[in-house]
């Protein structure tokens, strides 16, 4: 009987390995997944100043005016653009977001390539709705975006790393 018992508890964990080391292979490649950065020659001789989410939408007229480096995730839909916070655990409502302005003025490529970022590529577009980026841009807070219900406005957009 115990024979029988350790032949079965050997097979469970050789099992048991194999699936850790497929598992592990798994989360080591989707880990290697290559961030796409793209970036517009407007204002290339700015310095932005990196601020955490919360730090911006908390005191957003302080920075009035002056370009930021922001992370966070990217919401668009119909008369939507907005970025809010990455947390799980804080209000996402357009009172504690800010408006995403994409300018023309300011062409975003990707690293390398004449590729925009809202251009039709290989069957599709490139997919940031919903997506945690990193932004950089100038802060408005006289705009609010779509009927005024934003924190403000980021405007110029020169640098999206998705």
């Amino acid at each position: 009987m115990a024979f029988k018992y350790a032949i079965c508890y050997h097979f469970l964990n050789f099992r048991a390995k194999w699936l850790w080391l497929i598992l592990g292979a798994f989360l080591m490649q989707a880990c290697k997944s290559e961030k796409k950065i793209y970036k517009s020659d407007c204002d290339d001789d700015i310095v932005f100043k990196h601020i955490s989410f919360k730090t911006l939408i908390d005191s957003i007229e302080r920075y009035d005016q002056q370009f930021v480096e922001i992370d966070g995730v990217y919401e668009e839909g119909k008369e939507e653009s907005a970025l809010v916070s990455d947390s799980l655990f804080v209000d996402h409502s357009s009172n504690h977001a800010v408006w995403v302005n994409f300018s023309q003025d300011c062409p975003l490529y990707l690293t390398g390539t004449r590729q925009g970022i809202f251009e039709y590529n290989d069957g599709k577009f490139t997919q940031i709705k919903n997506k945690k980026i990193t932004i950089r841009g100038k802060i408005d807070v006289r705009h609010k975006g779509h009927l005024g219900s934003y924190r403000g406005t980021i405007d110029r957009i020169s640098f999206v790393k998705l």
